[in-house]
Parts: structure tokens; sequence; C-alpha cells
């Protein structure tokens, strides 16, 4: 079987290709894509060509880690999974061309152990799993639930509504941009300026913003933490005399972790976190270039998503 898949080219050219997949090993599942989203984190990375280098990175790639479709074709003693709705998060099954992380295509190759039935009302909105799962991750990796989360992007909103839906007090939310602070969902969104607080004893930056440490120190109560949870392309630094006196403790959030997907998933099924209204542009993925240049150079662009239904 072929796929019609993105393939970044080089850093800001992408186009659709038709690639070759595979054939079924054992184990394995062939989902049918129904939707993959843009992510402004890595893939922004992948597009400026500033990705950090680590292993698998490299040119020609297939992006995408948020894709959502149905299973079509499974291998022998699977076929149980046939017509689930799944989310996978990325794939590795295009040959010469690296699948970096590979999921922006019509159809992939996964392990069946890759592929999570989610709830089918999601639809589009399943695409949103693996930042859910990020926010999950960083609400769990400091030593409380934060106070404080700097930054309204899909994972600032994301990190509030987890928190709100995991039983925690909802979190302040700073941002800077007036057209970022609309679409709250029972958390309140200020500038910092209009913020008096200096007493936060657990602070969550998903702003991806290298500058930030010291305004962030000043707002800590003595002991408090800052979690990092953006992706820094830049090196970070802070003044020590500050830090020290309240004796700061700084902690990094790494890659989600596949109990934070079960988690955010059957959250998700409960009912206790809604996904809805954070996706702002869908584009059919024949115009692919076009989506990535809105994506990232959009600012009124909150989340892209690929449309995958209408190519054969």
């Amino acid at each position: 079987m072929d796929t019609v898949a993105v393939v970044m080219r080089e850093p800001g050219a992408v186009a659709l290709s038709r690639l070759g997949l595979p054939e079924l090993d054992k184990g394995e599942l062939i989902v049918r894509v129904d939707w993959s989203g843009i992510s402004t984190g890595t893939e922004r990375l992948l597009w400026d060509g500033t990705m950090p280098s680590f292993p698998g990175m490299g040119y020609p790639l297939v992006p995408g880690y948020e894709t959502v479709g149905r299973v079509i074709q499974a291998a022998p003693g699977l076929e149980s999974r046939l017509g689930e709705f799944v989310f996978v998060s990325g794939a590795h099954c295009y040959g010469d061309i690296r699948g970096l992380f590979g999921g922006a295509a019509s159809h992939i190759v996964c392990k069946s152990a890759k592929a999570h039935v989610i709830p089918e009302r999601l639809g589009p909105d399943g695409t949103l799993m693996a930042l859910a799962a990020t926010a999950h991750h960083a609400l769990c990796v400091g030593a409380d639930a934060p106070e404080l989360v700097v930054g309204h992007g899909v994972l600032g909103r994301l990190l509030a509504r987890v928190t709100i839906a995991a039983g925690y007090p909802a979190p302040v939310v700073w941002e800077v941009n007036e057209t970022r602070r609309a679409g709250a969902a029972g958390y309140e969104v200020l500038h910092p300026d209009e913020d008096p607080s200096h007493d936060y004893r657990q602070i969550c930056d998903v702003s991806g913003d290298a500058g930030v440490l010291d305004s962030l120190v000043e707002r800590l109560a003595p002991g408090g933490e800052v979690t990092l949870a953006g992706f820094y392309s830049q090196a970070l630094n802070f003044s020590f005399a500050p830090a020290f006196m309240r004796e700061a403790r700084f902690v990094i959030a790494a890659e989600w972790q596949p109990e934070d997907l079960s988690e955010v998933i059957a959250l998700c099924a409960s009912m206790k976190l809604d996904l809805g209204q954070l996706i702002s542009h869908s584009v059919a993925a024949d115009d692919a270039h076009s989506a990535y240049n809105t994506a990232f150079g959009d600012p009124e662009c909150l989340k892209m998503i690929l449309d995958w239904r209408d190519l054969p």
C-alpha cells in the first residue's frame, strides 16, 4: 500500500509526496488518517531549522505526532481492532524518509500498542491528545499542582484544564498577548502586570520564552518551584541572588509518558476534560504548505490541523 505524506525536504520546504508502506508485520495495524495536527513547538523548530540535534534528526522527514484515524487493516490476531477510532503519536514506516515524527500522512503503519482508542465523539479534537498528555506530565512532575501557568497558547490552556479536571484548584494564567487572553474555561487570565501576587509556590512556564526566569523567580514564595514545560531553543539563565534568597527550585518537564496519555484519555472519556474550542484552523491536507505557513506565521492561529479525509 502507498500513502500520501507531508515531506519536509529541508527547513521551510513542505510538500505532499506519495510514499510506499511496508507490509504488515506481527503486531501491526494500518490506520486511515482523518486528521493530524501541526505542532507549533517541535515542528516549528524543524520548519525553521533550529531544532537541536538528537538521534533520528535529519531531512527529508515526515513530521507529525498528533494523528487521529481509523484502523482499516490488522495483522493476524488483531482483527478485533478493525474499525477502532484511535490516536497515534507518530509512525516510522517510510523507508529512507525519516519518520520524525511520522504522523502527517493519509495512511500509517504502527504497532498496535501505539494506537490508542479514544472516544469517537472527540473527532478532530482527538489530535490534541499528545498536548494534553504533555500538560498532564507537566502537572505531575512538579512538587505540587501549578498555581500559576505562564502562557495561554494551546498547551497553557490544556494545562489549566487538566489541572482543574484532576481535582486541583484553578490556576491563574499569564498572557502578554492581548488577543490570546480570551478563551478561559474556569480560570482567570491576566497580563503579568495585573497580577500583584508574589507568593506562588508552584509556577509552570509553557511559553518557551528563554528570558522569563527572573520575572518568575520574583513571584515565588520562599522554597517555591518553577517547572519548565515549554521547549526552549535558546540558553536559559537567571540571576542567582533572587533565586538564592527564595531557595528556588527548578524542574524540567520532559516528554509525556504512556501513563500521562492513558490518564487524559480517561479524563476525556469521563467528560471531566473538555478539548473543545482549541483548534482554530483546519486545512485540507493537499494544501499542507499553506497550512504550515499559517500555523507558524499567523498570530491568530492557535492550533492548525490537516484534514486528510478527502485524499484517496
